[in-house]
């Protein structure tokens, strides 16, 4: 009983029962539920997360948005870290993904918001070729037309122009934002324009195509 008060008070003894809890052990707490184990894994490692996402999409704003979307997903999946690398490796795998993706979606909207301005000019105009196809009997060449187009293309031609939804119908209905959709009509616009020319019924709409 003396000799183990005795080991109990050495020095080493002391720091050992001082030294924080390893990152694997904070994990394998964390896939239990612990969220003591988060806090903590959090403390220890938000600062340099956030450091590491900053230097990818240099907006501090959307990195501090960024770092707690990491962490819950480390909250998430830390019953699936298999030990193959460090945790810390692992969650900066995490963060790298999630900065990509944000600058992804940046750029799509940037290019979106540029379409804007083409489809303010452009989808609200008369006399389109697939407003005339409409209103002509041309059922059978309208379908083989429509089945040389993507799904998604299909898809807004559909809503568009056969179930008459408008823009926000159309976004509610498939999840995209507003500007996602007004870019597919317009692109979905001019593949069936371009389709259709190839048809002898249809020749007169070349010409608006190409120009």
């Amino acid at each position: 009983m003396r000799t183990r008060n005795a080991l109990a008070r050495h020095p080493i003894a002391k720091f050992r029962s001082l030294n924080p809890q390893s990152d694997e052990i904070l994990i394998k707490s964390i896939a239990a539920g612990d969220q003591a184990a988060m806090r903590s894994l959090y403390s220890r490692h938000n600062d340099r997360v956030l450091r590491f996402i900053i230097r990818i999409v240099t907006d501090a704003g959307c990195a501090e948005d960024l770092v707690a979307e990491v962490f819950i997903d480390v909250w998430s999946q830390a019953d699936r870290f298999e030990g193959r690398s460090q945790v810390l490796t692992w969650i900066l795998s995490i963060a790298r993904h999630k900065a990509l993706s944000s600058l992804l979606a940046q750029r799509r909207r940037r290019v979106a918001e540029v379409d804007d301005t083409a489809m303010e000019m452009i989808v609200d105009t008369a006399d389109t070729p697939e407003q005339t196809l409409l209103d002509q009997d041309c059922g059978a060449q309208l379908r083989t037309c429509l089945a040389q187009m993507s799904r998604e293309h299909r898809e807004i031609i559909d809503l568009v122009y056969y179930h008459e939804k408008s823009v926000e119908e159309v976004a509610n209905i498939i999840h995209r934002p507003r500007n996602t959709v007004k870019t597919r009509i317009f692109y979905a616009r001019k593949r069936l324009g371009q389709l259709l020319s190839t048809h002898r019924d249809f020749d007169h709409l070349a010409a608006p195509q190409a120009a």
